[in-house]
């Protein structure tokens, strides 16, 4: 897997905007921004998942949560409808931030365009790339971030949250997700949410 100067430099200024991030997650005994080390586990996941991913979906791994905590969910009603308008604001805003450094790097404007495409999620379960990145991202979800939200809600919302992502995966996405290291907890849970 060639890794390109571009993607490299595109690589190096999307961390470095996400080292803004005010919000810090410690990961094995290391201090990190947090949306940096989401996109060094998505890049990660990514290579693992799909070795031969196309450089747009590459970049678009490493960008997926640029700069997020600039538009905190707390400034969105706190429910369903307020959520989802929050959902679609931010993938438009990673796209403009992302296509600016795409351009800073001096990408041309069809790689910019399919990145700003993959990371609105455009045509998902039709277009091969944008369910890569959605089966990465479930994946990613559920190997680091699932865990803590055991100790949050009842069993009955995480059942309903590891079903809602069961369905935007892939079958190459399901058997990925059941080799993940899960916790005994966390597994059960799976089976539960399989079986409902």
């Amino acid at each position: 897997m060639e890794v390109t100067n571009k993607l490299q430099k595109a690589f190096e200024l999307f961390d470095l905007a996400n080292e803004k991030d005010p919000n810090r997650e410690v990961f094995q005994g290391k201090s990190y921004s947090k949306e940096v080390l989401y996109a060094m586990r998505m890049t990660e996941k990514l290579n693992k998942f799909a070795p031969d991913a196309s450089e747009p979906l590459r970049l678009t791994a490493r960008c997926q949560h640029i700069c997020r905590w600039e538009i905190p969910r707390e400034s969105y009603e706190m429910n369903r409808v307020g959520y989802l308008k929050w959902r679609q604001d931010l993938k438009k805003f990673h796209a403009e931030k992302a296509s600016g450094i795409l351009k800073e790097v001096g990408y041309d404007q069809k790689t910019i365009d399919t990145v700003a495409f993959l990371l609105e999620k455009k045509q998902l379960k039709k277009n091969e790339e944008t369910q890569t990145l959605e089966d990465v991202i479930c994946l990613v979800f559920l190997e680091f971030y699932f865990e803590p939200f055991i100790e949050k809600h009842s069993e009955e919302k995480l059942i309903d949250i590891l079903q809602k992502t069961w369905r935007k995966m892939s079958n190459k996405g399901h058997e990925a997700a059941l080799k993940l290291p899960l916790s005994e907890g966390a597994l059960a849970l799976v089976g539960k949410a399989l079986q409902g």
